[in-house]
């Protein structure tokens, strides 16, 4: 969420992909044609198709083998908590604020209201919109530390990817067409893995869909959606991402429309969807307003989405660049949906293109967008692709060798895909999170072995400055990098005060516009650090102000290190 961004290095495979892009991403801050995604019967017809004989195995089987779903969960858990990205969740600051401010929550009994981090903005109105997270992330730190913080996360994560491998398989998509998708979709998404409460943003996306979508299909009045508003209540207290939900139902009211227009023969039931649809759609408006802050948060979020100025300067709400790992990812799955929609023998509702535009154009427009996207693209478009390659095999017209080449794969495809709808190994993803949960509580280790050892890297984040700052008892204010602002909140709060971090919607564009005139040092930088009442500073080490304040007279470097610097002034 930060306001500088770095580049990301294409790796040579998928897999290489994620990794690197993990390493050096930019910090932040469905009565047409049915497919097999819309209709669970044509999914059924389509395992007939391609499995004559149904693959029979001993029950206990079942219950012990784990699936693919399993598979991917334990491994992006594993990866991301102790493995080979274990460092990657706490590449951002932001989780420090979060937990500390869940703290004081818990300390008073209180919602918080207005801020008390900051020198500058203390006692100023603070929507803390996250503030159900931050009490849920207060209460894992005390029990199990950074460990436990990021144990979470990656839980979140990968329950996530799991989730949407298993309703594609359930819509009907070939498991390798699925799992080829997902691993496009991990990659667009890896830029934005941090221990952020966005992340249950993309879990509550994926369930939120798939009701909807599901209902969709058959335009019937289903009780699981009654399960949407409840969703939005818990959503819009975690994370500001609710208005994804909301924006999806206004997609399908709008699909729903058109093929009322459309299909005139069908009015009467479509006329009924709609009914249902629209009341639906207010009672999740209304559960919306079931937060502390009333409809003073929606009036907030539109102004801090609206601003053009803070848009254009946070690095994740700045277009993609499509040099990057991440991008490029994405960049092969919108491919692949263009391809596919100009390809495909059957039209995918309107409803589901609608979601396809929406799901293109918003990641194209902002970075942070690249994880929900591709999860909804990969969700509409694996069980059609699953479809056209089935259709494919079946069409005379094309060449036999591919032919042949393709119905190997879905033939393949579709009995692992029976096979692994049959398996229920989920005993294996409780042993897993059994065993994560005990190091975390128990300092990372399991028996002598230090199984996880989350903690903020000191080349990225300025420890070594800030023990000097804790040994020194510096009561600040000190003015920092906005992303460095959450990481100096977690280690010195109550005792020492920071002038900005990354919340840019409670600073505004004004105050930012200063920030910039100092971290840039343009002429008048001077000036704003007296109007912030600044007599400590600490910035990367070679930055053009360190290198500034070090030929200002009256400022002094009290500390340097390999990372950061320490000026203070005398007045």
């Amino acid at each position: 969420m930060a306001l500088p961004s770095s580049r990301l290095r294409v790796g040579r495979g998928v897999a290489r992909v994620i990794s690197e892009v993990i390493c050096s991403a930019e910090t932040s801050r469905a009565l047409p044609t049915q497919t097999p995604h819309a209709a669970p019967d044509r999914k059924a017809s389509l395992a007939e198709e391609q499995l004559p004989n149904s693959i029979s195995h001993p029950k206990w089987q079942r219950f012990v083998i784990p699936s693919v779903s399993n598979l991917l969960f334990v491994a992006l858990l594993l990866a991301l908590s102790c493995g080979m990205m274990g460092g990657v969740l706490l590449r951002d600051s932001d989780i420090g604020w979060h937990i500390r401010n869940g703290e004081q929550m818990l300390l008073t009994h209180a919602i918080t209201r207005t801020d008390s981090f900051s020198s500058t903005m203390s006692g100023h109105t603070w929507y803390a919109w996250e503030w159900l997270y931050d009490v849920l992330i207060a209460v894992i730190h005390h029990l199990a530390g950074l460990n436990g913080v990021v144990f979470f996360t990656a839980a979140i994560i990968a329950a996530t990817f799991a989730l949407t491998l298993h309703l594609a398989l359930r819509h009907g998509a070939n498991l390798f067409i699925a799992l080829f998708l997902l691993v496009l979709s991990l990659g667009a998404s890896a830029v934005h893995f941090l221990a952020r409460p966005h992340v249950l943003t993309w879990l509550f996306a994926v369930i939120w869909f798939d009701l909807l979508d599901s209902a969709a299909a058959t335009r019937l009045s289903n009780k699981r959606l009654l399960w949407l508003p409840a969703l939005t209540i818990l959503w819009a207290n975690v994370h500001g991402g609710f208005v994804l939900g909301l924006a999806l139902l206004a997609i399908y009211l709008v699909g729903a429309a058109i093929e009322y227009l459309i299909h005139h023969e069908q009015r009467p039931q479509i006329r009924s969807w709609l009914q249902y649809l629209a009341g639906l759609t207010a009672l999740c408006i209304a559960a919306s307003f079931v937060n502390p802050y009333g409809y003073h948060l929606q009036v907030h979020i539109y102004r801090y989405l609206a601003d053009r100025f803070l848009m254009n300067q946070i690095s994740e709400f700045l277009s993609p660049d499509f040099h990057g790992g991440a991008q490029q990812c994405f960049a092969i799955l919108l491919t692949i949906a263009i391809v596919s929609l100009a390809t495909t023998p059957q039209r995918p509702s309107t409803s589901r293109l609608l979601v396809l535009g929406f799901a293109g154009y918003s990641a194209l427009v902002a970075t942070r967008n690249l994880p929900t996207s591709s999860l909804l693209i990969t969700l509409v478009l694996a069980p059609m692709v699953s479809v056209t390659m089935v259709q494919t095999v079946n069409n005379v017209t094309v060449a036999s060798r591919l032919r042949r080449l393709l119905s190997a794969v879905s033939s393949f495809g579709f009995r692992m895909h029976n096979f692994e709808t049959s398996l229920r190994g989920n005993i294996w993803v409780v042993i897993v999170l059994a065993g994560g949960v005990w190091p975390c509580l128990h300092n990372g280790r399991f028996g002598s072995a230090q199984f996880i050892n989350a903690h903020f890297d000191e080349k990225r984040f300025p420890a070594r400055a800030t023990d000097f700052i804790s040994a020194q008892h510096i009561g600040g204010p000190v003015f920092s990098l906005d992303y460095w602002g959450g990481y100096l909140i977690y280690r010195l709060y109550p005792n020492t005060k920071v002038v900005t971090d990354d919340r840019h919607d409670l600073y505004g564009d004004q105050f930012i516009k200063n920030y910039l005139k100092i971290v840039r040092v343009q002429p008048t930088f001077a000036e704003e650090l007296d109007r912030m009442n600044v007599d400590w500073v600490l910035v990367p080490r070679w930055s053009s102000l360190a290198n500034v304040l070090r030929l200002t007279p009256q400022w002094t470097a009290v500390h340097e290190d390999d990372t950061a610097a320490l000026f203070h002034r005398e007045r």
